[in-house]
Protein backbone atom coordinates (compact mmCIF):
# COMPACT_ATOMS: atom_id res chain seq x y z
CA UNK A 1 0.00 0.00 0.00
CA UNK A 2 1.60 3.20 -1.16
CA UNK A 3 -0.18 5.45 1.00
CA UNK A 4 0.21 5.71 3.95
CA UNK A 5 -2.45 5.54 7.18
CA UNK A 6 -1.41 7.56 10.02
CA UNK A 7 -3.86 6.64 12.81
CA UNK A 8 -2.68 3.14 12.01
CA UNK A 9 0.90 1.20 12.81
CA UNK A 10 0.93 -2.46 10.79
CA UNK A 11 3.39 -3.67 13.72
CA UNK A 12 1.30 -3.19 17.04
CA UNK A 13 -2.74 -3.97 16.48
CA UNK A 14 -4.66 -0.77 17.71
CA UNK A 15 -8.37 -1.99 18.30
CA UNK A 16 -11.04 0.05 19.04
CA UNK A 17 -13.28 -1.44 21.20
CA UNK A 18 -15.91 0.89 22.03
CA UNK A 19 -15.08 3.74 23.84
CA UNK A 20 -11.52 1.34 24.94
CA UNK A 21 -8.33 1.34 22.72
CA UNK A 22 -7.31 -2.23 22.98
CA UNK A 23 -3.19 -2.04 22.20
CA UNK A 24 -1.80 -5.89 22.01
CA UNK A 25 2.15 -5.69 22.30
CA UNK A 26 3.92 -8.54 20.36
CA UNK A 27 7.41 -9.65 20.86
CA UNK A 28 10.23 -6.18 20.88
CA UNK A 29 9.03 -2.95 20.90
CA UNK A 30 11.96 -0.95 18.94
CA UNK A 31 12.14 2.60 19.90
CA UNK A 32 10.70 3.95 16.47
CA UNK A 33 7.54 1.84 17.07
CA UNK A 34 7.22 2.80 20.41
CA UNK A 35 7.08 6.31 19.79
CA UNK A 36 5.04 5.92 16.87
CA UNK A 37 2.16 3.81 18.95
CA UNK A 38 2.79 6.43 21.28
CA UNK A 39 1.24 9.22 18.62
CA UNK A 40 -1.16 6.80 17.49
CA UNK A 41 -2.69 6.25 20.76
CA UNK A 42 -2.47 10.14 21.83
CA UNK A 43 -4.45 10.80 18.47
CA UNK A 44 -7.14 8.33 18.61
CA UNK A 45 -7.77 9.54 21.95
CA UNK A 46 -7.89 13.34 21.03
CA UNK A 47 -9.96 11.99 18.10
CA UNK A 48 -12.61 10.03 19.28
CA UNK A 49 -14.50 9.17 22.04
CA UNK A 50 -12.00 6.95 23.72
CA UNK A 51 -12.21 6.91 27.70
CA UNK A 52 -9.79 4.22 28.18
CA UNK A 53 -6.62 2.23 27.25
CA UNK A 54 -5.83 -0.94 27.62
CA UNK A 55 -2.19 -1.99 26.79
CA UNK A 56 -1.87 -5.81 26.84
CA UNK A 57 1.82 -6.75 26.94
CA UNK A 58 1.33 -10.72 27.44
CA UNK A 59 3.34 -10.81 24.13
CA UNK A 60 6.11 -8.89 25.45
CA UNK A 61 9.26 -10.83 26.99
CA UNK A 62 11.33 -7.84 27.90
CA UNK A 63 10.46 -4.29 29.17
CA UNK A 64 13.49 -2.02 29.34
CA UNK A 65 13.69 1.26 30.77
CA UNK A 66 13.05 2.92 27.14
CA UNK A 67 9.87 1.17 26.87
CA UNK A 68 9.34 1.50 31.10
CA UNK A 69 9.32 5.05 30.37
CA UNK A 70 6.56 4.52 26.77
CA UNK A 71 4.55 3.03 28.57
CA UNK A 72 3.92 5.58 31.63
CA UNK A 73 4.11 8.62 29.27
CA UNK A 74 1.32 6.96 27.21
CA UNK A 75 -0.67 6.86 30.26
CA UNK A 76 0.08 10.70 31.46
CA UNK A 77 -0.66 11.56 28.17
CA UNK A 78 -4.03 9.51 28.19
CA UNK A 79 -5.21 10.73 31.67
CA UNK A 80 -4.39 14.71 30.35
CA UNK A 81 -6.88 13.84 27.48
CA UNK A 82 -9.28 12.16 30.23
CA UNK A 83 -8.87 8.62 29.22
CA UNK A 84 -7.88 5.98 31.93
CA UNK A 85 -4.91 3.08 31.11
CA UNK A 86 -4.89 -0.62 32.39
CA UNK A 87 -1.66 -2.63 31.57
CA UNK A 88 -2.78 -6.24 31.23
CA UNK A 89 -1.02 -9.57 30.69
CA UNK A 90 2.20 -8.49 32.43
CA UNK A 91 4.40 -11.32 33.01
CA UNK A 92 6.35 -12.27 36.28
CA UNK A 93 9.61 -12.05 35.08
CA UNK A 94 8.88 -8.31 33.64
CA UNK A 95 7.32 -7.66 37.04
CA UNK A 96 10.54 -8.72 38.08
CA UNK A 97 12.53 -6.68 35.82
CA UNK A 98 10.60 -3.56 36.35
CA UNK A 99 11.15 -3.97 39.79
CA UNK A 100 15.38 -4.36 39.31
CA UNK A 101 15.71 -1.20 37.21
CA UNK A 102 13.80 0.80 39.61
CA UNK A 103 10.85 1.81 37.30
CA UNK A 104 7.63 2.86 38.58
CA UNK A 105 4.57 3.77 35.91
CA UNK A 106 3.26 5.87 37.66
CA UNK A 107 -0.51 6.71 36.32
CA UNK A 108 -0.87 2.62 35.14
CA UNK A 109 -3.25 0.65 36.80
CA UNK A 110 -2.33 -3.21 36.25
CA UNK A 111 -4.31 -6.48 35.38
CA UNK A 112 -4.01 -9.96 35.21
CA UNK A 113 -5.21 -9.83 31.75
CA UNK A 114 -7.22 -8.27 28.88
CA UNK A 115 -11.10 -9.73 30.45
CA UNK A 116 -9.98 -8.23 34.25
CA UNK A 117 -8.39 -4.88 32.59
CA UNK A 118 -11.31 -4.12 30.47
CA UNK A 119 -14.14 -5.04 33.79
CA UNK A 120 -11.85 -2.10 35.62
CA UNK A 121 -12.35 -0.03 32.89
CA UNK A 122 -16.05 -0.36 33.46
CA UNK A 123 -16.55 0.29 37.11
CA UNK A 124 -15.74 3.67 36.42
CA UNK A 125 -13.56 6.22 37.67
CA UNK A 126 -10.44 4.53 40.49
Amino acid sequence: MSQPTPLHSPQVPVLALGDVLLVSLQGELHDGMAEQLQHEITSRIATSRVTGVVLDISGVDIVDSFLGRVLAEIASTARLLAARTVLAGMRPAVAITLVELGLALPGLVTALDVDRAMELLSQGRS
